[in-house]
């Protein structure tokens, strides 16, 4: 046993060294607990300084293996938030104007669009028959027209109301031992009127039509009312072979105009003939039409 030094006032207070290597000893045989995991570890401020600082990796995948309660409810808020986005997108998305309907008012929204599509087949099929009524008056119409027009343009020449062009023969007529008569003078037009002549100018003067009147004067002939003197020339619009025929037959016009050597008459084909002379109309004083009777 080391020997006790008599104790003085200043060490009186405070443990021998003997008494500190027994701490010391006493120390190193207590046992030692076992470490706690997690948030219940605890450790002394020399053993944290002694032990290595984890790294990112390691921070982040404690995190996601062992998370902590803070994390576990927001991650839980955040995928409630998730699911209220997406459901609130697929609604605005999807249309639930009839969804929310109940099975006689689905039946009944569809017969109301059956009773709407045979309305609009019904409309459309009278508009159709309309435009097919239409369409076919208006096709009479424009038949009916253009045949009236045809009929105008024809009355037209008949009555020597507008100028005309075609193909004929000009006759010429002169005077050798007389003045003309008049006989062979309407004898000859007659004749053109008989093979076919549409159209009839003297002189360049007088538009010979059905009510063109003949007289017999001194000096000359008056037709419809006009003094005419010779050479007297005839335009006359039709089939040249056929006027020439009708001027030419035995004891046709030609002849008469030729006898006793008193007149000539010549006449030349043409491919155009142009009569511009125009016949005045004159409403018919007396005649009147069957309708208006």
């Amino acid at each position: 046993m080391p020997e006790h030094k008599a104790p003085d006032h200043k060490a009186a207070d405070h443990k021998t060294p003997v008494h500190k290597a027994a701490d010391h000893r006493r120390a190193e045989h207590k046992p030692r607990l076992p470490e706690a995991s997690g948030a219940e570890a605890s450790s002394t401020p020399d053993e944290d300084a002694a032990q290595p600082t984890p790294g990112a990796g390691a921070r982040l995948l404690h995190a996601l293996t062992r998370p902590s309660r803070s994390q576990v409810v927001v991650g839980l808020l955040l995928a409630a938030l998730g699911f209220s986005v997406v459901t609130q997108v697929r609604a605005n998305t999807v249309d639930d104007t009839y969804a929310g309907l109940r099975e006689q008012d689905l039946i009944d929204v569809l017969n109301g669009l059956a009773d709407t599509t045979q309305r609009a087949n019904a409309e459309i099929q009278r508009l159709e028959e309309t435009r097919d009524d239409l369409l076919s008056e208006t096709n009479a119409r424009t038949a009916a027209l253009e045949q009236a027009t045809t009929e105008l343009d024809v009355l037209s020449v008949l009555a020597g109301t507008v100028a005309v062009t075609g193909p004929g023969v000009q006759i010429t007529i002169k005077e050798v031992a007389g003045p003309v008569r008049l006989e062979p003078f309407i004898d000859m037009v007659q004749a053109l009127r008989s093979a076919g002549a549409e159209a009839i100018q003297i002189n360049s003067a007088v538009r010979v039509v059905a009510s063109t009147s003949f007289r017999d004067t001194e000096g000359g002939v008056i037709v419809g009312g006009t003094l005419l003197r010779a050479p007297y020339v005839i335009d006359v619009i039709g089939s040249p072979p056929a006027l020439v025929a009708a001027l030419r037959f035995p004891n046709g016009p030609q002849d008469q105009f030729q006898k006793d050597n008193i007149a000539e008459l010549t006449y030349t084909e043409l491919n155009a003939v142009d009569i511009t002379t125009v016949a005045e109309t004159s409403q018919p004083g007396f005649a009147q039409s069957g309708a208006e009777q």
